[in-house]
């Protein structure tokens, strides 16, 4: 058995297909959303992730304003600037790239974010709506992960999802938005003993522990769902992830690739996110 790969990338092309026919309907109430950028510093690989924000708003049509400011920023004048954007009804969403320099509090920064222009799915209010099921702004890494397990017609309830690793931004989000799907939720960290004795139960497995290759062949059931959230670049210069993927696709049944996989979805629920801010507050 070879797993069916989940491709985010095709998966992403198709829900931003969608975003721009609404994004144009919005148009013609003469609602343009909007997402506000902030990057501190010159980080190589927060410059890049930005422009990849960027082209993805011009895709769909959202209006992108970036705002960069040097390494050397003080805290209030960041906590400055996102208040300015709290208020401002051009704006739907608000984003501030981490991680951030020393000198600043990044939970600080996260909390001043209005939960109404969250659409990081990071505030303290989304992340208790989304803990109790209400409405809110779910995390983008991790909604996009359940969208592509959906994505197959994979059934959810009463299966066993096992997630490794716990981090605020994937590991505890995403096990909390299988458990509001009401799959059975494992999660497993660096403290775990016998990680194989837990990862070879799941039916749903997600390798989020940012650790290279963590995952093999023998840590996984047969015919399960593996996804795959870490990225790691080897001495070749090539990208994988937490998973060995060529041992891993000889076990399960889907397999997101890295890549390829997770990535473009975060991307684009973060689209989505946006364009629902726009819809609650402007329609």
């Amino acid at each position: 058995m070879t797993a069916q790969l989940i491709s985010g990338k095709e998966l992403s092309q198709e829900k931003r297909v969608e975003m721009k026919s609404d994004v144009e309907e919005l148009k013609r109430k003469g609602i343009t959303p909007g997402l506000a950028v902030i990057i501190v510093g010159h980080d190589p690989a927060s410059q890049t992730y930005v422009r990849g924000k960027q082209r993805a708003c011009e895709e769909v049509g959202i209006h992108s304003l970036l705002i960069e400011l040097e390494e050397d920023t003080k805290e209030e004048e960041l906590l400055a600037k996102i208040d300015e954007l709290n208020v401002d009804e051009a704006i739907d969403g608000i984003l501030v790239q981490l991680p951030l320099p020393s000198q600043i509090n990044e939970q600080a920064v996260i909390e001043k974010i209005s939960p109404a222009k969250d659409v990081d799915g990071f505030h303290p209010i989304n992340i208790g709506r989304m803990m109790t099921g209400q409405v809110c702004f779910l995390p983008c890494t991790p909604h996009g992960i359940v969208e592509m397990v959906k994505s197959q017609q994979i059934e959810l309830e009463g299966k066993h999802v096992v997630v490794v690793g716990r981090s605020n931004i994937v590991g505890k989000p995403v096990g909390q938005l299988f458990l509001n799907e009401n799959a059975t939720v494992t999660y497993c960290h660096s403290r775990t003993n016998d990680l194989k004795q837990y990862t070879t139960q799941a039916d749903i497995l997600i390798a989020a522990a940012g650790k290279q290759h963590l995952i093999r062949g023998e840590h996984i059931k047969a015919g399960a769902t593996v996804i795959d959230v870490g990225i790691h670049r080897l001495d070749n210069g090539k990208l994988t992830g937490d998973v060995n993927f060529d041992e891993a696709r000889e076990k399960a049944a889907y397999i997101t690739p890295v890549p390829g996989g997770v990535g473009p979805m975060t991307i684009t629920m973060l689209l989505h996110n946006t364009i629902l801010s726009a819809k609650r507050s402007r329609l």
